[in-house]
């Protein structure tokens, strides 16, 4: 299901979500945090896609809840992880809305991570 929407107040910001045919794995270091068949792209206004993973397929145990918040005019509040790993950490390396704005609700429960920060191998 493709899902795009375009702001009022700001019509030439669109954000178009689409599910991930293949699969998605992401590492941290090497190790695996997550592994998803059931990822989203979220392409918004100009800037680069960026994969939502449900959170059902992270490994938990990378993972851990920290204290930064971000305010998004079009998808909401985010909150943030730090990834962990036998090899360091990550600080705020992962995002996701816990409760998103109603255009953007397919991205619940979903996180994504800063591509800098991580291994995102699609396919």
């Amino acid at each position: 299901m493709v899902s795009s929407l375009a702001f009022a107040a700001n019509p030439g910001h669109t954000i178009t979500t689409t599910p991930e045919t293949a699969r998605v794995t992401v590492r941290f270091k090497g190790e695996v945090v997550a592994d998803s068949t059931r990822a989203l792209r979220l392409q918004e206004a100009s800037y680069p896609a960026v994969l939502y993973i449900p959170r059902d397929d992270l490994k938990l145990e990378h993972f851990i809840d920290a204290s930064h918040q971000t305010k998004c005019p079009f998808k909401g509040t985010a909150r943030y992880w730090t990834l962990t790993g036998k090899s360091g950490q990550a600080v705020n390396a992962v995002w996701g809305y816990d409760n998103p704005f109603d255009q953007v609700a397919q991205i619940d429960r979903h996180v994504a991570f800063y591509p800098d920060q991580v291994e995102i191998v699609v396919g």
